[in-house]
């Protein structure tokens, strides 16, 4: 090849913005004793938002349980770099924080395809980073409540699961869910008819008003799904939330009960659309016995 021709060539690659280059893996930074891993793509040649982070000890001290975290902001926003779950490292987890496609880029069920194919990745590459593939968690907030719930009702039914990684499960063994949206189709409080309008949240998350889009409320409403299969819950919701119903957290939780299905309901006094009273002491305990309770492994006699 003509000299001055590769020259320009490897100019031109230089030049180029780095969505154009080839895909490398951030390196790890390690800060405070912990490894993260930040941008790991879960989907092959997939949308940007298609990564995660994960969170892992400095120090290796064997197989973990995984809790994976999923930010909220209403399917339009948010940003995985959020992460309420980070302080669990110190207490015998890795954590995964997940990004997905927002409801501007695609509509109901990307979400929940987007996070099923990570936990699936996630599975896929355990012994890589030294989890446990039978100890995942989820825990999220708002939006991110109502894809942890709907991961663990949907954990039997293939439905959202597309794309790669087939062969592994897309279920978790227990769900902390912080105030999220559970039944799109009986959205009982003063403001259904805000809800209902077509640039409300919920509308472009369907891609239009409820009212035109019954059967995809359906399929987007984690008690839809909801049987003796289902995952435990642990619900956390505020007395004072004016985004999403206190409803909606009990009518979930009375249905996980009806179903057999373990099932706490912590309601937070005075508490709105999340605040710092869900870190108060006394419910971190009951947040950290929950998740030790079904992801640590139990003693031997």
């Amino acid at each position: 090849m003509n000299r001055r021709i590769f020259l320009l060539l490897v100019l031109g690659l230089a030049l180029l913005p780095a969505r154009f280059c080839f895909a490398e893996t951030p390196p790890a930074v390690e800060r405070d004793g912990i490894r993260l891993l930040a941008d790991l793509p879960y989907v092959t040649n997939g949308s940007p938002a298609q990564r995660l982070d994960l969170y892992l000890p400095v120090k290796s001290t064997g197989v973990r349980p995984l809790v994976v975290w999923i930010h909220g902001g209403g399917w339009v926003g948010g940003s995985k770099k959020g992460v309420a779950a980070k302080p669990l490292i110190d207490h015998g987890y890795a954590v995964a924080s997940v990004e997905y496609r927002m409801s501007q880029e695609a509509i109901y069920p990307a979400q929940i395809e987007d996070c099923k194919a990570a936990i699936r990745w996630l599975r896929a590459h355990a012994a890589e980073y030294e989890f446990d593939p039978q100890r995942i968690g989820a825990w999220g907030a708002s939006a991110g409540g109502h894809l942890v719930s709907l991961l663990g009702t949907t954990g039997k039914i293939r439905d959202f699961d597309v794309g790669e990684d087939l062969d592994q499960s897309s279920a978790v063994q227990c769900v902390l869910d912080w105030f999220g949206p559970a039944d799109f189709l009986h959205w009982q409080d003063a403001e259904k008819k805000q809800v209902d309008r077509a640039d409300s949240l919920i509308s472009k998350l369907f891609g239009g008003p409820v009212s035109g889009k019954q059967e995809l409320a359906r399929r987007g409403s984690p008690i839809s799904f909801v049987s003796a299969d289902s995952a435990p819950h642990l619900i956390m919701h505020g007395d004072h939330d004016d985004l999403v119903p206190l409803q909606q957290s009990e009518d979930l939780n009375a249905a996980l009960k009806k179903a057999g299905v373990e099932s706490t309901l912590i309601v937070i006094p005075g508490a709105g659309h999340g605040g710092a009273q869900f870190m108060a002491p006394e419910h971190v305990r009951e947040m950290a016995q929950f998740l030790d309770k079904h992801l640590q492994p139990k003693p031997t006699p």
